[in-house]
């Protein structure tokens, strides 16, 4: 069973960072896609960032150039780097994880559906 476990978060001023993990066990798939997720009180979720087992990024919009997701394998653990806040950044940060034991390809297009998910990190960005 994996599980996700999400540390960091907490409150900033416009323009600081901080740094969401989300340490990974029980995994034992060959291809994967890992992503960040946000939901505001009112709002839809909306994802931030993922990035897949064959190493391919991608950002929301509204993120691109200040969020910055990656991974230390060696300590299965995913990462979103946050930078340059905004009031509006401010959510619920949830991880989450979708697994294949297929590669990549014609038989599995990564980050459709996701089974497994942290149990989530406020972060307050105050102006």
């Amino acid at each position: 069973q994996v599980q996700l476990v999400q540390s960091g978060g907490g409150s900033v001023q416009s323009g600081g960072s901080l740094r969401l993990s989300c340490a990974v066990s029980g995994y034992t798939y060959s291809s994967y896609c890992m992503a960040w997720f946000r939901q505001a009180p009112g709002r839809e979720r909306e994802q931030v960032a993922t990035i897949d087992s064959d190493g391919n990024i991608d950002y929301a919009s509204s993120v691109k150039g200040r969020f910055t997701i990656s991974q230390d394998n060696a300590k299965n653990t995913l990462y979103l780097q946050m930078n340059s806040l905004k009031s509006e950044d401010s959510a619920m940060y949830y991880c989450a994880a979708e697994v294949s034991g297929t590669p990549i390809g014609a038989y599995y297009v990564p980050c459709q559906g996701y089974m497994y998910w942290g149990q989530g990190s406020q972060v307050t960005v105050s102006s």
